[in-house]
């Protein structure tokens, strides 16, 4: 049975334990999405009523976490939101939970009247849920570029009309090497290893949306 909730206090280290074996060696050799977790429950941008976890029979299996997020330009700026990370621990991937977990979080976002959800990552993920590119929406990076992972999802009709711009993303999801190394230290001992996907998440990082 699967149930979605509110994290609860006495989750908060076993939902970094999951993200951490989550994203472990995924993008780069080892992670960090345990610890921005950590920092962004602190930051001013952390949107505690969007943020979820999800639970197989009884047991923590992921979590999603959202920030605010804006387009900017020039002076004008447009409040939008923002996912990430979102992970689901790898034994239950495949089977559907991940999918649960992001449009529960989507169709509450919804009911609350936010107009748009940006996020980053690979288009075959979240194009199922109705993201497109962000170029389609004139919405760049702060480089100004056209990225194919910038991922938008308007929330209502004309959400994003006469809306463009660049996306700005929190500063809570910052964080500093060594302080990764110092808070993973508390953790179990992983081996960072160097992976395929790795190579994958670079090319798709750079890659510009030319269409």
């Amino acid at each position: 049975m699967i149930n979605i909730r509110k994290e609860r206090p006495e989750d908060e280290r076993r939902v970094e334990e999951i993200a951490r074996e989550a994203f472990w060696n995924l993008y780069f050799p080892g992670c960090h999405e345990h610890y921005a977790i950590h920092q962004l429950r602190k930051h001013e941008d952390y949107l505690r009523e969007l943020s979820w976890v999800i639970e197989v029979d009884g047991e923590l299996a992921g979590g999603i976490f959202y920030s605010k997020s804006k387009v900017v330009d020039g002076e004008k700026s447009v409040d939008t939101i923002t996912f990430g990370p979102v992970f689901i621990d790898p034994k239950y991937h495949r089977q559907g939970v991940g999918r649960h977990l992001i449009t529960h979080s989507i169709e509450h976002a919804r009911s609350l009247g936010y107009r748009a959800i940006l996020t980053l990552g690979y288009p075959y993920h979240y194009e199922p849920y109705g993201f497109v590119g962000g170029k389609k929406y004139g919405i760049a990076m702060p480089d100004g570029q056209y990225y194919k992972g910038l991922l938008v999802l308007p929330l209502y009709d004309g959400a994003l009309d006469e809306v463009q711009g660049v996306a700005v993303f929190t500063e809570g999801l910052e964080v500093e090497e060594a302080e990764v190394e110092t808070f993973d230290a508390t953790f179990p001992t992983k081996k960072k290893e160097v992976l395929p996907s790795q190579r994958e998440y670079e090319l798709a990082s750079s890659e510009l949306d030319e269409s």
